[in-house]
């Protein structure tokens, strides 16, 4: 996406943010997301750039037109039924222009792929991160509260799961935890 698109989405969202009646934070973390969003659009490199424009317009139905006006033609002229002389009649030319057209199609296609799956691994990087901060601060409330509860005298219904609930969550274990879940 070209700059211009790209803070005319930051704007349109931070207009949606203020219209939905969002708070400011929230408002400042879409503005921030979507301006490294752009950042990153930015500084990717010609390389990147090219494949994913080629990526883009190959999954794109001007694409798919493009090729049924091109090989719906050359099947029709090679077929006799105009009054154009055939030049491929046994079609091993269409065949061989497609297999290679076929294999940088998919190539391009797997670039983007291999680019969107490391946004993803980033974005799931970043989910973890914040479960985690949240999780932590889960924990520090719940043991705040409990001490003053106990200050004030106020019985506790569960011992037990308070208990559980105020300790701190090991990423490691419980990652083992679910690998080990998975494979039962």
């Amino acid at each position: 996406m070209t700059p211009a698109i790209n803070a005319w989405q930051m704007e349109r969202q931070t207009v949606k943010a203020r219209d939905s009646g969002v708070s400011g934070i929230v408002e400042g973390n879409i503005h921030e997301l979507l301006e490294h969003r752009r950042r990153q659009q930015k500084e990717r490199g010609l390389q990147d750039r090219i494949a994913s424009g080629i990526g883009a317009f190959t999954g794109s139905m001007p694409f798919v037109y493009i090729h049924i006006a091109i090989f719906g033609s050359w099947i029709v002229i090679n077929l006799g039924w105009t009054p154009i002389k055939p030049f491929d009649p046994s079609f091993v030319v269409l065949a061989m222009i497609a297999s290679v057209e076929a294999i940088f199609v998919s190539t391009f296609v797997l670039i983007t792929q291999n680019r969107m799956a490391a946004l993803a691994d980033d974005r799931a990087d970043l989910d973890l991160t914040m479960s985690l901060l949240t999780e932590h601060e889960i924990t520090r409330l719940l043991k705040m509260i409990t001490a003053v509860a106990r200050k004030m005298g106020v019985a506790e219904s569960d011992e037990s799961e308070l208990a559980e609930l105020t300790q701190d969550v090991n990423p490691e274990e419980l990652l083992e935890t679910l690998r080990r879940n998975k494979l039962r």
